[in-house]
């Protein structure tokens, strides 16, 4: 068979048993997890110890060596063999190597099933905790623009149409909003996963007396796991995350977007500074937001990580299925997809030159206080809004003509359109009035923007 697959040969010259070193090993990727084994191993042995199962001097013969493997892994890395297969045997090899036979004790009680669902879940609780930590910054960057801006007048949009006025500030606080619910589901998620599998064994537990909720304990983890075979079958956790870095993603690619759309010619509403621009290779006046359009990019993969865990997993039966020692690979992926992703658009918010001037004038363009003209006439003369919704109507077509906005319209121009129409609808006819009247709770106007910014202050 070999010598007829022009596939055989190379690393692969040895036939199958070549192959099968090669796709069942996954050292490669989670070397990543030394510091969870080595956590795990040293809260495993010494609950062994307490209780009795593993005598006294083969524990601390196992945590001096084990104490010894994070020293060279500290300063060397992790290496890779792939006849070892993963870190478990890449460490209890090294282990043996160390203190002799005695190694051996440390796996008692234990399999690779619950130490690799242990170790697991300790890293993607740890990414919970370092993506909060930059989310965490990112929306400090949010804040202190969005203070800044509190009344710096913009258009707000739908279907990319100017609709109605509102504030940079209140722009800004909208992504507030999203980051602080894509921190919650990191910590909704954290929440969920904070119990131990350790003890579970390969599946069915164990026939030795071991203290489940001492090596829980030792892990910081709330509880052990309460079911054996979920225990080693369960990746929602690592589902979880890929979840929540899903939808960060996807709020970081709208910002990116909106930050594309606006360093454009036609809108021209932010300068990018050279940190996180380039220059065309051909034209020089130009500069690209190629760090917003790689966020935009970068979001796809985070959507996909999490698509290609769930299709592992849908079809598993219980419990595990060697299937499982691909879930690591997406898990990783994303958390530096994600990390990489939220430090970047931390540095642009941070650093974008607004254009108020040039936001304030497309602000004013497309009629866009016609909603307050409305309002007014259903507020002031008690007209009814549809009746309101048409005289407006009548009101853009007159300015329309003239080649003027709203409040160019003369006030005799306004009263002929409709007797009810006041010079007292000057009050409404400007970009700074509307954003100004917009008050209700969660509105645009600058005293509400920086009241929602001294609450997210509070909550952050």
């Amino acid at each position: 068979m070999a010598s007829s697959n022009p596939l055989w040969g190379g690393r692969f010259g040895a036939g199958p048993a070549a192959v099968m070193r090669e796709i069942n090993a996954s050292i490669g990727t989670d070397k990543r997890l030394w510091q969870q084994d080595l956590a795990g191993s040293r809260a495993h042995v010494t609950m062994l110890g307490a209780q009795g199962i593993v005598e006294a001097g083969d524990v601390a013969a196992i945590l001096a060596g084990l104490d010894t493997i994070a020293a060279e892994y500290a300063q060397d890395g992790v290496p890779e063999d792939i006849a070892l297969e993963d870190i478990h045997m890449t460490v209890e090899t090294r282990l043996a190597e160390l203190i002799g036979p005695a190694a051996g004790r440390l796996h008692t009680a234990r399999s690779r099933n619950d130490q690799v669902a242990t170790d697991f879940r300790l890293w993607v609780r740890g990414a919970c905790a370092e993506i909060d930590a930059g989310l965490k910054a990112l929306l400090t960057a949010l804040l202190a623009r969005a203070e800044e801006h509190a009344a710096t007048i913009m258009p707000g949009f739908t279907h990319l149409q100017v609709a109605q006025p509102v504030t940079l500030g209140h722009h800004l606080m909208a992504y507030v909003a999203m980051v602080t619910r894509d921190r919650s589901r990191f910590a909704d998620a954290a929440t969920r996963m904070n119990e131990c599998p350790l003890g579970a064994a390969a599946l069915a537990g164990t026939g030795f007396a071991i203290d489940r909720h001492a090596t829980a304990a030792a892990l910081g983890f709330a509880r052990p796991t309460a079911n054996s075979l979920d225990s080693v079958s369960d990746r929602d956790f690592a589902l979880d995350y890929l979840s929540a870095a899903a939808m960060a993603g996807l709020h970081l690619s709208r910002l990116a977007e909106e930050i594309i759309v606006w360093a454009s010619q036609p809108y021209g509403f932010v300068t990018l500074p050279d940190a996180w621009s380039t220059g065309s290779s051909i034209m020089p006046q130009k500069r690209n937001p190629d760090a917003a359009e790689l966020v935009r990019a970068k979001s796809g993969a985070l959507l996909g990580a999490f698509q290609q865990l769930a299709i592992i997993m849908k079809g598993l039966p219980l419990a595990y299925s060697k299937d499982m020692q691909d879930d690591k690979p997406p898990v990783f992926a994303a958390h530096d997809t994600l990390t990489l992703c939220v430090v970047a658009m931390t540095g642009m918010v941070e650093s974008l030159t607004f254009n108020a001037d040039r936001m304030r004038a497309a602000a004013a363009s497309g009629y866009s206080t016609a909603t307050d003209l409305a309002d007014w006439l259903v507020r002031e003369a008690g007209v009814p809004f549809r009746q309101a919704h048409d005289i407006t109507g009548r009101a853009v077509k007159a300015a329309e003509a003239r080649g003027v906005m709203l409040d160019g319209l003369s006030d005799a121009e306004l009263a002929a359109i409709d007797a009810r129409i006041t010079p007292a609808v000057r009050d409404v006819l400007s970009v700074e009035a509307s954003v100004a009247s917009r008050t209700s709770f969660g509105g645009t106007a600058p005293a509400n923007v920086r009241a929602a910014i001294a609450a997210a202050r509070e909550i952050l």
